[in-house]
């Protein structure tokens, strides 16, 4: 009987240690288990932090690469009003101030809209060919052609309107000689390098044409620049245009005593027919309007000129004639160079 009860309490000993191991071994897969998955949810939450941390560098890199492209998209440019935020590339630009408008497409730009008096010069045709004609009192219009960039003049109305429309710039004629004005309009449309180049090869290319006609016609010789315009005449000094800048400050010809007298300091000077001999030079450039009163070059006072005399006049047609621009100042160039040289 006692050997059965010390049997009975060992047996109860070794079920009571098993299932204490057993409740250990529980425990301990338990507890490996929760931190199997803390250690998961640790990785998981970590991966999606980093994750979050990318996409928001991301987001941030994008905001930094719009924000570079958006300034690369303008420039500012140092108006004669002061500094102005403008494309760096325009794609619609209207140009009202028709003195600089052969500027602007010198530089291959696109033009949708210039004034009537750039549209009817022949010279500009070719740029011009999707372009339409429009005026400062036809706001409408211009609206329609969505312009990136209007250049106007002072004397252009609704200025104020017209910078609500798109930027706008504007240039005073004979603020700056005309080659500065060429390379503003040209830093104006991110093209500063371009057009000092073109104005460097224009003065070698004036200043080498000078010296080769006054071989030909003499260091003494005059020569005036006359224009018909309804029913006046006109004489200029050496910046209204109309070749004056290249015969004068470039080929350096002489201009006659009396047209210095009354037209270098204004610019240009209103003249009768009847006194047009005191202000004839030895060579006269005409600038013609075809629509003038141009009968007067059949009077005996014109024809006994000494300059019509000798076949020393040159006509052009004065709307292609005006301005100052590459595109005129080019067609001036070769044309003074071409007759003064055949001239003899």
């Amino acid at each position: 009987m006692k050997k059965t009860w010390i049997l009975i309490t060992i047996l109860l000993i070794s079920v009571l240690a098993f299932s204490a191991c057993s409740k250990q071994n529980s425990d301990t897969k338990d507890a490996t288990d929760v931190n199997e998955t803390e250690t998961k949810t640790d990785a998981n939450n970590k991966t999606e932090a980093d994750d979050k941390t990318e996409d928001t560098t991301v987001v941030e890199n994008a905001d930094d690469e719009n924000q570079t492209a958006d300034a690369a998209l303008t420039i500012i440019y140092e108006s004669e009003e002061g500094p102005i935020e403008v494309p760096a590339d325009p794609k619609r630009i209207v140009v009202l101030n028709s003195f600089v408008s052969g500027s602007v497409m010198a530089f291959d730009t696109d033009i949708v809209g210039v004034d009537s008096w750039a549209m009817a010069n022949p010279r500009y045709a070719p740029f011009l060919e999707e372009a339409v004609e429009v005026s400062d009192q036809g706001l409408e219009k211009i609206i329609e052609l969505n312009p990136d960039l209007i250049i106007a003049a002072p004397t252009n109305n609704n200025i104020d309107k017209l910078k609500q429309i798109a930027p706008t710039v504007v240039y005073t004629y004979g603020k700056v000689d005309y080659l500065t004005q060429i390379l503003e309009v040209g830093k104006l449309l991110n093209r500063g390098e371009e057009a000092q180049a073109w104005i460097d090869d224009f003065k070698a290319r004036a200043q080498k044409a000078g010296e080769d006609v006054k071989a030909v016609i003499g260091d003494e010789a005059t020569i005036s620049v006359v224009e018909s315009f309804e029913k006046q005449l006109y004489v200029f000094g050496d910046n209204w245009g109309r070749g004056t800048e290249i015969i004068y400050q470039e080929m350096k010809l002489n201009m006659p005593e009396k047209v210095k007298e009354m037209a270098l300091e204004a610019g240009y000077y209103a003249l009768s027919p009847e006194v047009l001999p005191e202000y004839a030079g030895d060579y006269v450039i005409f600038s013609k309007n075809a629509s003038a009163d141009n009968s007067f070059q059949e009077t005996e006072t014109y024809q006994n000129i000494p300059a019509v005399k000798n076949n020393r006049v040159f006509e052009f047609d004065a709307a292609e004639f005006y301005f100052n621009d590459p595109i005129t100042l080019d067609y001036q160039l070769q044309a003074f160079t071409d007759y003064l040289l055949g001239s003899e």
